[in-house]
């Protein structure tokens, strides 16, 4: 995840406006070692997600409803998936689209974790989908690149709408680029 100095995660509504040629790279390395990527509607309307260049690496979208445009590559690849409440009504495709159920009326996430393939899933935003895998207690490592910029915006934050949390975490890892800070926290037990 990229984040400015202030703490907004989107420049003009997009994350890779704050990112660099190194973040990239962590972001590609981090989902090299991914088994699944999750990631909220709302990043993939906005970032256009594709299909990984990873074989085999499958993207699952969280979302209420299924109101997002299914006709991507990244869906009719198969590489793409939903994960939608059980009640949610099943989007029409003219192709074989997966689906991941979890709880009534929201997903629930803790039970649509446990059915995705893997231990490693790689969590992609954005905000609301973060403060509910935080309130959920489902991160267990967050990988963070603080950009060198200021954006004065009033944007989403890393975790923006989550209940009062005391999560802790310890740095495992931290490097610099051009003033953009890597850096990698892992939850204390």
């Amino acid at each position: 995840m990229v984040m400015s100095i202030d703490g907004s995660t989107v420049v003009e509504g997009k994350s890779t406006l704050l990112s660099n040629p190194s973040d990239r790279d962590v972001l590609i390395a981090l989902r090299s070692a991914a088994e699944t990527i999750v990631v909220g509607a709302g990043t993939i309307r906005e970032e256009m997600y594709e299909v990984p260049s990873k074989k085999g690496l499958r993207v699952g979208v969280v979302t209420r409803t299924g109101k997002i445009d299914l006709n991507t590559n990244l869906f009719k690849s198969g590489a793409g998936f939903l994960i939608m409440p059980e009640d949610s009504k099943t989007p029409e495709t003219e192709f074989d689209l997966d689906i991941v159920r979890a709880g009534k009326g929201s997903v629930d996430l803790q039970l649509a974790m446990q059915q995705l393939p893997g231990s490693f899933v790689q969590l992609e935003g954005g905000a609301l989908l973060n403060a509910s895998m935080f309130a959920a207690n489902l991160v267990d490592e967050i990988n963070l690149t603080i950009s060198p910029m200021v954006t004065g915006a009033d944007s989403p934050r890393l975790a923006n709408g989550a209940p009062p949390l005391h999560s802790d975490y310890e740095v495992a890892h931290i490097l610099e680029d051009n003033g953009y800070m890597f850096i990698r926290y892992l939850r204390k037990n």
